[in-house]
């Protein structure tokens, strides 16, 4: 059986293949539909945007399909950049824009009040409509600079208090269980028997 995964970015879909390695089933991805219509993120949380991916692969390519929404909310930020995090310094911004757009916003910010989490929204469609979703986050900090060489989009300026180590710095094996995706695709394994 396929499942599809409703995203382009390459560095995600690893992260789900890893994740969903003793499953049987194929994973594909969006690379794999060409044709697809393009999907716009325009929610206004996590949940719309990973909805809205969800039903619309599912009901374009006929398969079972695992869409997810996730981002990094810094507390000093009011939550931001939240749903707008692989955007925050626009819409075709570099991993390292984004990363000096968030250090120069929390420039002066005392580390104790630089708390943030990576929160991640999965949701799984049938193309007949039927969905559900699960939630998952992982606590951390905001570090002053980047750190390690593992990982990708804001991963080498969260510091996981737990290890002391960014994501980046972390190997991606031990990542796969400790991140918001892992959590929350932890708590979707026990859903995904009633889809199939």
């Amino acid at each position: 059986m396929d499942i599809v995964i409703a995203t382009l970015n390459q560095n995600k879909l690893k992260e789900f293949k890893a994740l969903l390695e003793d499953f049987t089933a194929t994973i594909i991805s969006l690379r794999d539909f060409p044709q697809c219509p393009p999907l716009v993120e325009d929610g206004s949380s996590f949940y719309e945007n990973a909805l809205k991916k969800a039903t619309n692969v599912a009901r374009y390519t006929g398969k079972l399909t695992i869409a997810d929404d996730s981002g990094l909310e810094v507390e000093a930020l009011g939550g931001r950049p939240g749903v707008y995090s692989s955007r925050f310094s626009g819409e075709n911004a570099t991993d390292e824009e984004n990363n000096a757009r968030l250090l120069r916003e929390l420039h002066g910010v005392p580390f104790d009040k630089r708390g943030a989490r990576f929160r991640c929204v999965l949701v799984v469609a049938k193309p007949e409509g039927e969905t559900a979703f699960v939630e998952g986050e992982c606590k951390g900090i905001i570090i002053d600079e980047p750190r390690g060489h593992f990982g990708f989009g804001y991963d080498p300026l969260f510091l996981v208090p737990e290890y002391n180590k960014t994501f980046s710095e972390i190997r991606p094996e031990e990542k796969n269980r400790i991140s918001h995706r892992a959590r929350a695709l932890q708590k979707l394994l026990k859903l995904l028997p009633n889809y199939l």
